[in-house]
């Protein structure tokens, strides 16, 4: 069984992060979403919203092969417990590269057994972060253009607009 885990803080999840989950359950038998839970972000939902905001949005979506979890510490000491051969990792641009790229040099070096695929979003959804749809939605600006239903509504009841 090829698995892989498509990890990330999710704070919250967007549609960019949804195109890239969706994908990689075409190429792998089974897909871990895995929540960050000591990310060194300062996080506007918990690690507990986030799991289910994920959950909540990936069961419409129907994708049998994709679940979600919550991890902390090393991602390769996690790939490892799950016997997971790649790590799945979003571009979006240019700039993300650089990061994605050193980070995962340094897995390979931690875990040689372990690769990382690089999946990019429909053209369409690349501006999209997590960062800017919080920044919209702290202005009172609509964000269900950016995220699922399920997320817009709690951004709003977490913030207050």
């Amino acid at each position: 069984m090829r698995k892989a885990i498509y990890p990330g803080s999710f704070d919250p999840i967007t549609n960019g992060h949804l195109d890239v989950v969706q994908r990689a359950a075409t190429l792998f038998d089974e897909v871990i979403v895995a929540v960050a839970r000591d990310n060194n972000k300062s996080s506007l939902f918990s690690i507990e919203e986030r799991v289910d905001l994920l959950r909540e949005t990936l069961d419409t979506l129907g994708l049998t092969n994709v679940r979600v979890t919550a991890f902390e510490g090393l991602l390769v000491h996690y790939a490892r417990q799950e016997n997971a051969a790649a790590l799945v990792r979003g571009l979006r641009a240019v700039s993300d590269f650089e990061f994605e790229f050193q980070m995962a040099l340094m897995n390979r070096k931690l875990d040689p057994g372990l690769e990382t695929m690089f999946l990019m979003p429909r053209e369409e959804l690349t501006y999209i972060s997590s960062r800017i749809v919080k920044e919209i939605a702290r202005l009172g600006g609509d964000v269900e253009m950016f995220v699922p239903r399920n997320v817009a509504i709690a951004l709003k009841g977490k913030l207050g607009k």
